[in-house]
């Protein structure tokens, strides 16, 4: 998409694509630059105003994906060999009144938990993405939201993919996510990353400093938190952020602290951070781009001494599962036309096909594949746990 393409463009779905309904106006590559706006996010390294377009895709076939965590608890729940299945819900425009909305999303995460995801993940945006209908779309809070879900749940993992660094004091972030493991018995997790949505840092008022600082209070920020997690008492100086004798009580309740996620690809930086501070990375891409993304995290690993197999490597794909073989090839046909290499990213597929796909990421050095599907129900959570959490 340009960046100087600022005018909305209408609603549409996959399923408006497949029969033909749309508009002559509308060609095949405008709806493609649509839907594979929302899985290629902007990492910190390339540059947000790229993705200013409002836009707001419905993608009703999307509805009919669906996706794979597992849960937590003594018995990890695994798939396909020893991967595991997270769900992330990036999704609030759920057709129900907003006095509802909590129950419509809490009744996703229940039946996550029940299908045999291992996590649960939602968006930190303060507004929806453009390729969900941007500002004028619900977005809940994040935090708030994982309370409210640890309270429903009793298995599944919870966290934010990711938490936008600029968004939060890193200090009251480690005590937001200490308060999330308490409430939620040992299941938080910190997903956090540069950030990189321009439009809800000025609509809000946050400052949104260029990729460097970005990345540097990244690296400060993981620091701040994991002593925060695991000292009796924190103190750090930095350019941008200190601590002093800053205490956490109650204290998380996982020794050591919820697990750390850095979320992107980058080669030069995000890399190196997970290597020195993640528990986790989460990259996107292809299993030849993931296999490269994580031969260089390898290399990260080497240069400071870290053994690579203490970190997770996790990915994050948009899931459309299809009932045939022309529907797979027209989704297909529409992605590749539209984005190019970067609709290798999705996962897209008859079952038997997904299954095929969620091993090629593990060849790749896959270890966890996390799924969204944008403006899927119950029936296809329940249907993406059956096939890739319950295998």
């Amino acid at each position: 998409m340009s960046p100087e393409a600022t005018e909305p463009v209408r609603a549409v779905s996959l399923w408006d694509v497949f029969t033909e309904r749309v508009r002559p106006e509308r060609n095949s590559r405008d709806i493609g630059e649509d839907l594979a706006a929302f899985v290629v996010f902007a990492p910190p390294e390339v540059d947000p105003t790229s993705r200013r377009r409002s836009l707001s895709p419905h993608w009703s076939a999307l509805s009919r994906a669906a996706h794979g965590p597992g849960r937590h608890g003594a018995e990890p729940w695994t798939m396909i060999g020893a991967m595991r299945i997270g769900l992330q819900i990036p999704n609030f425009t759920l057709g129900v009144p907003d006095d509802q909305l909590f129950e419509a999303v809490a009744q996703l995460a229940v039946t996550a938990e029940d299908s045999g995801f291992e996590s649960l993940w939602v968006m930190d945006h303060f507004y929806q993405l453009p390729a969900l209908g941007g500002p004028t779309q619900p977005m809940l809070e994040s935090y708030t939201l994982l309370g409210g879900l640890a309270a429903r749940t009793s298995r599944i993992r919870l966290g934010t993919m990711v938490t936008g660094v600029t968004y939060r004091n890193p200090a009251l972030l480690a005590k937001i996510v200490t308060t999330l493991d308490v409430i939620s018995a040992g299941r938080a997790m910190l997903g956090i990353g540069a950030a990189w949505y321009d439009v809800e840092h000025e609509g809000l008022g946050v400052e949104f400093p260029p990729v460097k600082e970005r990345m540097d209070r990244l690296e400060e920020a993981v620091q701040i938190c994991r002593s925060m997690f695991r000292d009796e008492v924190a103190t750090f100086a930095g350019k941008y952020y200190s601590v002093h004798e800053a205490r956490n009580l109650p204290r998380p309740v996982q020794p050591g602290g919820p697990p750390i996620l850095i979320g992107g690809g980058g080669e030069k930086r995000t890399l190196r951070l997970v290597a020195r501070y993640a528990d986790f990375c989460n990259i996107t891409g292809s299993p030849a781009t993931i296999a490269h993304k994580v031969k260089v995290l390898h290399e990260h690993c080497e240069a400071v001494g870290r053994d690579p197999a203490s970190i997770t490597v996790s990915v994050l794909s948009t899931l459309v599962i299809t009932d045939s073989a022309e529907e797979t090839k027209l989704t297909w046909e529409l992605l590749h036309g539209a984005a190019g290499e970067d609709a290798e990213g999705f996962t897209v597929g008859q079952e038997d096909e997904i299954v095929s796909r969620v091993e090629e990421l593990a060849a790749a050095g896959v270890q966890y594949a996390i799924f969204n599907m944008p403006t899927s129900g119950v029936d296809a959570v329940h249907r993406a746990g059956g096939l890739l959490a319950g295998r």
